[in-house]
């Protein structure tokens, strides 16, 4: 009865807030992994736009503004990860605060001996746990442009990340999902991929990957559904558990 009503729901939802076709056929020129989509996903992924322009707030700052198109846009790239999983894997936040080029945070952390000091680094985008996603929208704009590149897709994953606990590049699997393989796959290519780098060899994925578990995931999901056959290509045991873990096959 439950799923009978929130299916309800979700029809009314859509029927009352429907994406004009001209917003829906510009999001998908604008989105490489969404365009090469089947016409019977595509109609999913509509729906789980339109859901999550209903539920997330997203929020442009610095004089930053965004009209339906760029909304539509943006939702599309957030939405390609959770299209076989669903709107609830993204429970637990609401905003995504946009600011109109790489935005500078100021940190302060202590080293081991105890000194307090201060970092400004320029980010394109940033995920915090159940808090807000942040995201450069000249970063948006360029997904796709730089091969596999695609920073909405990278911070979306380390939300799934988050799902059960710190990023940490192991997400919730899904039922059937080995662990051990997993584990296996992700270190694996982990290790090699740091050997390549030691011997100044060129890699397969951005060398941001390397900077931590959590970053590979991501940079990984990146690759994932912007360059599939690449990612397949060179590290075919992580494509495979990406494959198992989206329930897609981008390729």
């Amino acid at each position: 009865m439950f799923d009978k009503i929130r299916n309800w729901r979700i029809r009314r939802l859509v029927a009352r807030h429907p994406i004009a076709e001209p917003l829906w056929r510009d999001a998908l020129r604008r989105c490489a992994p969404a365009r090469r989509l089947g016409a019977t996903d595509q109609a999913a992924l509509r729906v789980l736009v339109t859901l999550f322009l209903e539920r997330k707030s997203l929020e442009p700052t610095k004089g930053l503004e965004l009209d339906d198109a760029d909304r539509v846009l943006l939702a599309t790239h957030a939405c390609v990860p959770i299209l076989k999983l669903g709107l609830d894997w993204y429970d637990g936040w609401h905003s995504l605060i946009v600011y109109p080029d790489a935005f500078v945070p100021r940190r302060t952390h202590t080293d081991a001996a105890g000194v307090e000091y201060e970092t400004r680094n320029a980010m394109a985008g940033e995920a915090w746990e159940r808090g807000p996603v942040i995201l450069s929208w000249t970063d948006v704009l360029h997904a796709g442009r730089e091969p596999g590149h695609n920073v909405v897709i990278h911070e979306m994953a380390h939300k799934l990340d988050m799902r059960n606990g710190d990023a940490d590049g192991f997400p919730p699997l899904h039922r059937g999902m080995d662990r051990r393989a997993w584990s296996q796959a992700f270190t694996g290519a982990w290790e090699r991929l740091q050997e390549a780098r030691r011997h100044g060899d060129e890699l397969p994925l951005d060398p941001y990957a390397l900077e931590s578990p959590a970053e590979f995931f991501a940079v990984a999901s990146e690759q994932f559904f912007e360059r599939p056959a690449a990612l397949h290509q060179h590290l075919p045991e992580v494509y495979r558990q990406l494959e198992l873990f989206y329930r897609q096959h981008p390729f």
